[in-house]
């Protein structure tokens, strides 16, 4: 099993979402986050007074896979999210061990 994160600009949550539903993805994790890569931040103008914005808002996506969907997960999420601008985003993939759904007891793939 593979846990997929992804750092992707807000914006492009929904289309991502419904890529995701496209090819099967049933669930996943949401969660507004701010950080910042190369771009370092940009500098704002508010009321005539210019400041600069360290952390630009995103939005991370946990999702976790069987290890046989992997490229098409991460296909879906880099061809949707991509705008061609910088900050667009990342993609992260790391082993995941075991799973276990609370509920029934089911672990391993069957949980997921």
């Amino acid at each position: 099993m593979k846990l997929v994160t992804a750092i992707i600009k807000p914006f492009a949550l929904d289309n991502v979402r419904t890529a995701l539903g496209a090819i099967g993805v049933e669930g996943m994790t949401v969660t507004e986050v701010k950080g910042y890569g190369r771009q370092k931040g940009h500098t704002e103008i508010y009321r005539g007074a210019e400041y600069r914005v360290a952390f630009m808002p995103k939005v991370r996506i946990d999702i976790v896979i069987d290890d046989e969907r992997l490229e098409p997960v991460l296909a879906a999420i880099a061809d949707t999210a991509n705008s061609g601008t910088i900050g667009d985003g990342k993609i992260f993939v790391s082993d995941v061990r075991d799973a276990l759904r609370i509920r029934t007891g089911e672990r391993g793939p069957a949980a997921i």
